[in-house]
C-alpha cells in the first residue's frame, strides 16, 4: 500500500475477529470479509494456520501468542500495537480463537481503542463449548434434565478469588469450563463441596475441531485422576451436567436409606 493510499484513507479500524474454534469452515462470513480485506493480522497459538491462508497475501501477520506461564506479548503490549497501526489508517484484525467475548481480553482492547478514538468492533465466533458439545453430538441443554447453561473458567487472573462455583451446583445445570484442566481438582471439589454429586457425568473435549481432538467421558468425582491418566492438556473443555434426574434418584436413595 502507497503513502498516497493511507493519506486518502481515513482514520483506520480495528476488527477483533473469532476465529472459531479451530476449524476454518466454522468461520462466519463476516469473519471472512475482515480477514481478507485486513491489512494487518493480529494471531495468537489458538488460531489455526490455514485461517491465516484466507488473508491477503500483502497483508502483515503479527504473532502475539500467550501461554500460561509465560507471555512475551503482554496484553498492554498488544493494545498499543493495534492502536498504532491502526493510527496509519490500516484496517487491523485482531483474531481470536473461538469468540472475542468469551475470555479474550477483548475489554482491553476495546478501551484501548476508544482511547484513541478508532472505531472497533466485535465480530463474533463460533465458541470453544458450542463446537465441543456440536462434535461429541450432546447438546448443552436438555429439555427437563438441564434448563440453565453456564460459561466458566477454570483459571483467573492472579490474585483474584476463584469464581463462586457454588451457585452452580445445582440440579438442571450444564456447565463448561474453560482453561480448567490443571485446576480440576479444585473445580472437583468446589462442585463437591457446594452439593453436586460425584456421579455428575462430565465430558471432556480438547483440541476441539482440530486434527488432535479427543472426547474422553468421566464423572465429577473421578474427573482429576482421569485428566492425569489421559494426559489431557489444554486446550479443552470440561462439560459438567447436573442433570434433574440424577438428583432424584439420589433423593430416592436417601429417603429408602
Amino acid at each position: 500500500m502507497t503513502q498516497q493510499d493511507l493519506q486518502s484513507r481515513k482514520a483506520g479500524h480495528i476488527a477483533l475477529v473469532g476465529a472459531g474454534p479451530g476449524a476454518r469452515d466454522l468461520l462466519t462470513l463476516r469473519a471472512l470479509e475482515r480477514i481478507q480485506s485486513a491489512d494487518v493480522l493480529l494471531y495468537d497459538r489458538l488460531v489455526d494456520p490455514a485461517i491465516m491462508e484466507l488473508a491477503s497475501p500483502r497483508a502483515e501477520r503479527i504473532y502475539v501468542g500467550k501461554e500460561v506461564g509465560r507471555c512475551a506479548w503482554p496484553q498492554g503490549r498488544i493494545d498499543r500495537l493495534i492502536v498504532a497501526k491502526a493510527r496509519l489508517g490500516l484496517r487491523v484484525v485482531r483474531l481470536k480463537s473461538g469468540d472475542p467475548s468469551i475470555f479474550g481480553r477483548a475489554c482491553e482492547e476495546i478501551a484501548a481503542a476508544r482511547a484513541a478514538g478508532i472505531e472497533v468492533e466485535i465480530v463474533p465466533g463460533i465458541t470453544a463449548a458450542s463446537a465441543a458439545a456440536a462434535s461429541i453430538c450432546h447438546p448443552l441443554t436438555e429439555r427437563g434434565e438441564t434448563d440453565t447453561f453456564a460459561v466458566t473458567t477454570g483459571t483467573c487472573r492472579p490474585g483474584d478469588a476463584n469464581p463462586d462455583r457454588a451457585r452452580l451446583a445445582h440440579p438442571g445445570t450444564s456447565m463448561a469450563f474453560y482453561m480448567a484442566v490443571e485446576r480440576a481438582a479444585v473445580v472437583r471439589d468446589d462442585l463437591i463441596g457446594a452439593g453436586a454429586p460425584a456421579e455428575c457425568p462430565v465430558e471432556i473435549v480438547a483440541s476441539v475441531s482440530t486434527p488432535q481432538e479427543r472426547h474422553v467421558s468421566t464423572t465429577l468425582g473421578a474427573l482429576a485422576e482421569t485428566i492425569a491418566a489421559e494426559g489431557i492438556r489444554n486446550p479443552a473443555i470440561l462439560f459438567v451436567r447436573y442433570p434433574k434426574s440424577l438428583a432424584r434418584a439420589i433423593r430416592g436413595i436417601s429417603a429408602v436409606a
